[in-house]
């Protein structure tokens, strides 16, 4: 039998994220991050988090599970990215969709009153299995593991308009990886 874990799982879900810049190593012109929960303390349901020059670069997040989001906001997107942390940020209801396979194209669609957002991945390498032990730790409270999946194109759209720049080639730990990536499996762990 495997052997279980320290701490105590807080989230399990997915969290595919595209990170678009002008060149490689430049600000982002779009930070999305899309939570598909299975479990957490607030339930189960979906999250988008994003801002983007789409978006005035403002930060705009989609939910069908408000109570869910806040509390991800105060826990790991929070520490994720500090700046999604501000209750502040209106939430929008919205409706959340997928289809596609993880090796040729996976597209998330997320429906409000107002907008569609269409986050598209494409060309997808080998899965990377990464955890992160660290829990407790000054800045970085939870541990982390997750099946990483490397996109080699992604866009987003809103309401039909491509949003500006390119994911781009990176490294994960000696691996090559990519700004834009499907995580699924994704556990938190907070201490016990």
């Amino acid at each position: 039998m495997p052997s279980v874990k320290k701490g105590k799982v807080i989230v399990n879900g997915e969290n595919p994220f595209i990170w678009l810049s002008e060149k490689q190593g430049s600000p982002m012109t779009t930070e999305a991050s899309i939570w598909t929960i299975t479990y957490s303390e607030k339930g189960s349901g979906h999250a988008l988090f994003i801002k983007s020059e789409l978006t005035n670069n403002k930060w705009r997040i989609y939910t069908d599970n408000a109570d869910m989001t806040r509390w991800m906001q105060s826990t790991v997107q929070g520490m994720l990215n500090p700046e999604t942390s501000d209750d502040s940020i209106p939430i929008i209801d919205a409706a959340f969709s997928r289809h596609g396979d993880v090796k040729n194209s996976w597209t998330q669609v997320i429906q409000s009153e107002l907008d569609e957002i269409i986050m598209n991945w494409k060309t997808m390498s080998d899965p990377l299995l990464v955890q992160d032990e660290k829990i407790s730790e000054p800045g970085r409270p939870y541990g982390v593991s997750a099946v990483m999946i490397p996109a080699s194109s992604a866009q987003l759209t809103l309401n039909g308009k491509a949003a500006s720049g390119s994911i781009w080639p990176m490294e994960l730990d000696g691996k090559a990886f990519s700004t834009g990536a499907l995580a699924f499996s994704e556990n938190w762990r907070s201490e016990e």
